[in-house]
């Protein structure tokens, strides 16, 4: 009890008693320190008895087995929605809030998610932390960062599962999918037009304005 006592009166003190010896990381308690050290040490004691994933936190161990199990245990009050993580659920609630909690400083933009909100800043500082390894490629984001690695490897992970077509990238083979699905998801809000790319619709839509695009 006294120490439980000890660790909540540090949320008020900000004492930080728990000091890493190979940074300047500093914690209230000695668990969070010990967890901290490993990503020195590289150390992941907790191993998951389904697969080859092993994790520096148990929390985090847990999280991974519910892709083994199917354990969804965090439920959206409002919806159907389910999730493996805390974290994910209170993202999603955002969508009925309507609450965006992550501000720039620099400008009003506004955001559900803390990733979203580091992307959009790098808009303002010009910040390119993603770099390709084999050319002088940089992008502010990791995915396009994955997009572009392709280009080198020739890797196409999207496979489409009643032909042979693959792509570099999942877009395209949604786009490509309809042509077997006949799928028309973009309308045109003038005449009954549908079609399976918004591209073509754009070039549709000039036959109602007029505006030609030029070469």
């Amino acid at each position: 009890p006294g120490s439980k006592l000890k660790r909540h009166q540090r949320t008020h003190t900000g004492e930080k008693p728990f000091a890493c010896n190979q940074c300047e990381y500093r914690s209230t308690e000695s668990g969070t320190l010990i967890t901290h050290q490993r990503t020195h040490t590289g150390k992941k004691p907790f191993a998951c008895n389904q697969s080859e994933y092993r994790s520096t936190e148990s929390g985090h161990l847990k999280t991974h087995q519910r892709t083994h199990t199917g354990e969804k245990p965090f439920a959206c009050n409002q919806c159907e929605y389910r999730s493996t993580e805390s974290s994910k659920l209170k993202r999603h609630q955002r969508t009925h809030t309507g609450e965006k909690p992550f501000a720039c400083n620099q400008c009003e933009y506004r955001s559900t998610e803390s990733s979203k909100l580091k992307r959009h800043q790098r808009t303002h500082t010009g910040e390119k932390p993603f770099a390709c390894n084999q050319c002088e490629y940089r992008s502010t984001v990791s995915s396009n960062l994955k997009r572009h690695q392709r280009t080198h490897t020739g890797e196409k992970p999207f496979a489409c599962n009643q032909c042979e077509y693959r792509s570099t990238e999942s877009g395209h083979l949604k786009t490509h999918q309809r042509t077997h699905t006949g799928e028309k998801p973009f309308a045109c809000n003038q005449c009954e037009y549908r079609c399976t790319q918004g591209g073509t619709l754009k070039k549709h839509q000039r036959t109602h304005t007029g505006v030609r695009s030029s070469l």
